[in-house]
């Protein structure tokens, strides 16, 4: 067929070299990726997004340098008559060329519908979310790949289902691409994410709150500082629901989260962290009252002008997936699993020694973790280092891959940066209402006592446990003595800076 005079301009040549050049290394990639099961993001990101994008780029080309030459050649000036193009299927020529384009039209879009279906996919895929900007998420995919939530994908929780929320998800995604090109992100990313779609949008379609019923049993198992690493277990019985199932929601941790509750809170700089005031409203009576906390005082206009926050999942989950554990957690979990060996005296001491330094990278984390562990065993244990070198040895190594897990330098990631609101004993957790110190016009107070969502049904060390009945409770006993400091300060006071 021979081409229009029209079609023999630079920016249509061009524009087909362009789009010809694209379409094959499409295709090429595509032959690769399937002949070797390949299922790299990057080059998805180049198959399904990149490329296309070029080949898309040179077909427009190719209409445009046509339309610029047709104007020329008929000495058209920008204010004259347009021509428009006449197809008469009557001419050869014309018919071969309309049943061409319809054909390329039709196998164009045949690709870009498949084309499109695939970056959609990819753009949803964990690993696009996770590794795509490697240095930036890596914390944030290390610590979703070691969660209860690893088998959940990402958009699951950040996006959800309707198309609404995935044009919102994509157009923070292209700020967040700029932000990674041109290196402008903060180290650490801020925390909370205040454009999170709702937990009752998210979370609540696997968890379901009318089904939060039973209480359930927790051990937890700690290692002291001394020299045989001594264990510590602590039974608790969590409160999650009622004592009787069948009264769902009515008392318990979730109760927080009843249908007929509204809870609404205004913190610090909306950090979430220091909570100034709350209101409790019961919907099914319509009563609200408001509790204040003298100790941070905050005038009515402050409390009209701030955006008050409905509580829910969020506010006490709010490290579902991207948890990291601080050296004494990921330690003791480091030992119970054998990674680290109980055997060795004092290395529990000797750890918390090192990891509670700031590290500048993780190379150097990993060296100081190593020469410290070694050069002390060397100078104050020498015969026990020269009989057990291959034990320390797999020891250190199992700590530096839980210290990899959870402490990631390049990005200034550390424990204490992202608190997990679960509990109290690092942060203030649950004790940023529950402190006794909120109190309403009438007096009552949003109480501190622990039993209220927990008790002790046993604790001690293994051959001194103590227990008690399932309905009953022992008062807590501190691992080491310290007397009753425990019940005048918050745990977090001592726990959140290690030993």
């Amino acid at each position: 067929m021979k081409l229009s005079p029209t079609s023999k301009n630079w920016i249509t040549i061009i524009g087909a070299i362009i789009a010809g050049v694209n379409l094959l290394l499409i295709i090429l990639l595509f032959i690769i990726s399937t002949i070797f099961n390949n299922s790299d993001t990057n080059l998805g990101l180049f198959i399904y997004i990149i490329l296309p994008g070029f080949f898309v780029f040179g077909l427009l080309m190719i209409p445009v340098g046509i339309i610029i030459s047709r104007r020329k050649a008929a000495g058209l000036l920008p204010n004259g008559k347009k021509l428009l193009p006449v197809v008469d299927l009557n001419i050869p020529r014309q018919r071969k060329a309309f049943f061409l384009f319809t054909i390329g039209t039709i196998i164009i879009l045949f690709l870009s519908t498949y084309g499109s279906f695939e970056a959609y996919h990819l753009t949803e895929s964990v690993e696009f979310c996770g590794t795509l900007c490697h240095k930036v998420m890596e914390p944030e995919y290390t610590a979703y790949q070691n969660s209860d939530h690893a088998n959940v994908a990402c958009v699951e929780c950040h996006v959800g289902s309707g198309a609404s929320w995935y044009v919102k998800s994509k157009l923070s995604g292209l700020h967040q691409v700029y932000a990674v090109l041109t290196k402008t992100y903060p180290s650490p990313i801020e925390t909370p994410l205040h454009n999170l779609r709702p937990a009752r949008e998210t979370c609540e379609k696997c968890h379901w709150p009318q089904k939060f019923y039973s209480r359930k049993l927790e051990t937890n198992r700690y290692y002291l500082t001394d020299s045989l690493n001594s264990e510590y277990d602590i039974v608790l019985q969590m409160k999650t629901g009622p004592e009787l199932s069948l009264l769902g929601l009515t008392e318990g941790i979730h109760w927080h989260i009843n249908p007929d509750v509204r809870i609404e809170y205004i913190s610090e700089n909306d950090k979430r962290e220091l909570i100034t005031f709350v209101r409790y409203t019961n919907q099914a009576t319509g009563e609200s009252t408001v509790y204040r906390n003298p100790d941070i005082p905050v005038s009515d206009s402050a409390i009209a002008s701030s955006n008050t926050r409905l509580m829910d999942c969020i506010d006490c989950h709010n490290r579902p997936s991207h948890n990291y554990s601080s050296p004494p957690v990921y330690f003791d979990k480091a030992m119970l699993t054998n990674a680290v060996s109980q055997n060795i005296p004092f290395i529990k001491k000797t750890a918390m020694g090192i990891l509670r330094n700031s590290f500048a990278d993780r190379d150097t984390a990993m060296n100081m973790i190593r020469d410290g562990i070694i050069n002390y065993y060397k100078s104050d244990f020498p015969d026990y280092y020269s009989a057990n070198e291959a034990l320390i040895d797999r020891s250190v190594e199992g700590l530096q891959e839980a210290f990899s897990q959870n402490t990631f330098p390049a990005m200034k990631v550390t424990y204490d940066v992202y608190p997990d609101h679960i509990g109290h004993l690092e942060v203030e957790g649950c004790f940023r209402c529950h402190n006794d110190s909120f109190r309403s016009e009438t007096g009552r107070t949003i109480t501190k006592d622990c039993n209220l969502c927990h008790t002790i049904i046993g604790q001690g060390k293994p051959g001194q446990m103590r227990y008690t009945g399932i309905n009953e409770t022992i008062e807590f006993e501190h691992p080491v003595d310290i007397g009753t400091a425990w019940k005048d300060a918050n745990c977090s006071e001592c726990h959140r800076y290690l030993y």
